[in-house]
């Protein structure tokens, strides 16, 4: 539910606000502070942190959507894997 004060919505203005400072500071502002966040999470919270997260997300995504998801989407990873190694011995070869 979008709360609004003015002509705009939170959402719109928060919308505005966002492109505006996409514009103002381009891709490596958002690089270098999510670089910046990403240390001090892990500085805070450490490895185990991730490990921590990392199992709850894994456990959720199994949950909902069942191990025939891992077997597509490994058998996806399995093809491009396939596909770069046989793009990579045609370059080589064209040298």
């Amino acid at each position: 539910m979008a709360t609004t004060k003015g002509d705009m919505s939170v959402s719109q203005a928060g919308r505005k606000g966002g492109k505006q400072t996409a514009a103002t500071h381009g891709h490596d502002f958002y690089e270098a502070i999510g670089r910046k966040g990403g240390t001090k999470v892990r500085e805070t919270y450490g490895h185990e942190f991730y490990e921590e997260i990392g199992k709850k997300g894994g456990t959720t995504v199994r949950d909902e959507r069942g191990p025939q998801f891992y077997e597509e989407i490994g058998h996806k990873g399995g093809q491009k894997v396939r596909q770069l190694i046989a793009e990579g011995k045609k370059r080589a070869a064209n040298k």
